[in-house]
C-alpha cells in the first residue's frame, strides 16, 4: 500500500468515527444483537461458540472468491456460514444459535447493492426436530420482540434517522416462490419488498435455487421447505432457511446433482451415515436488520470498520 493510500484510509476511518449517523446506528446495532441473544436464550436455545476456519463450510448457490488458508496440513477455509456445524451441533443440543462472522469474498459487482459485506455477522439458528413452521413462527416473534425492544431503547437514534419503525403483525404474510415468480418475474423479490409495509415471507424454493443441503419437499418434489423472509420498503432479504437433508443417500444425491466432490463435505457423508436427526434453521443478517431499522443506504453505515466488496478496508 502506498502512503497516500495509507493517508486516505486514515482520513476515511477519522471520518466514520465522527459520523454521528454511523455512531447512532452502531448503538441500534448492539440493541439488535442483545435483543436477539435475550429472546433465543428465554426460547431455551444454547449459544456456542463461532467456527472461522474449517475444512467444512457452505458451498453457497452462486460465485464468490475463496479465500483458505493451509494449517497442521490441513486447508482451512474461512467461514462463509456454519449450516454443517449448526446440523451437527443440535444433534447434541436440541437449540442452538451463534452470533456468527461470516467471510463472503463476493464479486465486485455487489458493491453498490447496498445489502453486501464481505464480512458481516448473522445470527444462526437451528433447532432439532423442528419444521419451517416451527421456525418461521420463533423468527417472527424473534423479530416482534427486537423491533420493540429496539423502539423502546433508541427511540432518539430511530429520532435522528427520522424513522418510524411499526412494530409487524403476525403471522407474516407468506407467498409462494412460485406464485411470485408467476406475477412479477425474475425480479420478484425486489419488487414485492418495495411494495410491502411489512416483512413477507417467500416459501418453496426451487430445487435449483438453493445448495444442496436444504429438504427437497416429500409432497411438493422439485421444490424445498425453505423460507426467505424480505424486508419491506425496498430492504429486500432478512432471512434465509429451511429444514435440511438428513439421510446419507438424499444427501450424496444432491451433491452429486450439483456437479460437487463428495469428498469436500466427508463430514456430514459420514455423520449421516451414523444417523443425523432432521433439524431446521435460519440466519439473519444483523447488518441488514439495522439497515431497515435506520433507513440506511448501505449495510456499510452500520459498522465503523466494514467490508465492503472490492474495495479496500481498515
Amino acid at each position: 500500500m502506498g502512503k497516500t493510500e495509507s493517508v486516505g484510509q486514515i482520513e476515511s476511518l477519522k471520518s466514520r468515527i465522527g459520523s454521528e449517523e454511523i455512531v447512532r446506528a452502531v448503538r441500534v446495532q448492539s440493541t439488535v444483537r442483545g435483543a436477539i441473544e435475550s429472546y433465543l436464550r428465554k426460547e431455551g436455545y444454547v449459544e456456542i461458540s463461532p467456527v472461522i476456519l474449517s475444512t467444512l463450510t457452505d458451498p453457497l448457490n452462486h460465485p464468490v472468491y475463496d479465500p483458505s488458508i493451509t494449517a497442521y496440513n490441513q486447508k482451512l477455509a474461512l467461514t462463509k456460514s456454519m449450516i454443517f456445524h449448526k446440523q451437527i451441533a443440535v444433534q447434541a443440543i436440541p437449540g442452538i444459535f451463534i452470533m456468527s462472522p461470516n467471510i463472503r469474498l463476493e464479486t465486485e459487482d455487489k458493491a453498490s447493492t447496498g445489502r453486501h459485506l464481505y464480512e458481516f455477522t448473522q445470527a444462526d439458528v437451528e433447532a432439532r426436530g423442528k419444521s419451517m413452521d416451527d421456525m418461521m413462527d420463533l423468527a417472527e416473534r424473534m423479530i416482534v420482540f427486537t423491533i420493540e425492544e429496539v423502539r423502546k431503547n433508541n427511540a432518539s437514534d430511530l429520532e435522528f434517522f427520522s424513522r418510524r419503525i411499526a412494530v409487524p403483525g403476525r403471522p407474516f404474510r407468506r407467498i409462494r416462490y412460485r406464485d411470485a415468480y408467476e406475477r412479477y418475474g425474475s425480479d420478484f423479490e425486489r419488487r414485492i419488498s418495495e411494495e410491502s409495509k411489512e416483512p413477507v415471507w417467500i416459501t418453496g424454493i426451487p430445487l435449483e435455487g438453493r445448495e444442496f443441503y436444504d429438504l427437497e419437499d416429500p409432497d411438493d418434489p422439485g421444490y424445498l421447505r425453505d423460507m426467505d423472509l424480505l424486508w419491506p420498503e425496498g430492504y429486500q432479504e432478512a432471512i434465509s432457511g429451511g429444514e435440511r437433508e438428513f439421510k446419507y443417500e438424499r444427501i450424496l444425491q444432491r451433491i452429486k446433482i450439483k456437479k460437487q466432490e463428495p469428498e469436500s463435505f466427508r463430514t456430514i457423508l459420514e455423520m449421516s451415515m451414523s444417523g443425523l436427526e432432521p433439524s431446521c434453521g435460519f440466519g439473519i443478517g444483523i447488518e441488514r436488520f439495522t439497515r431497515y431499522l435506520c433507513g440506511l443506504k448501505h449495510c456499510a453505515d452500520t459498522n465503523l470498520f466494514p467490508r465492503i466488496p472490492g474495495q479496500p478496508g481498515i
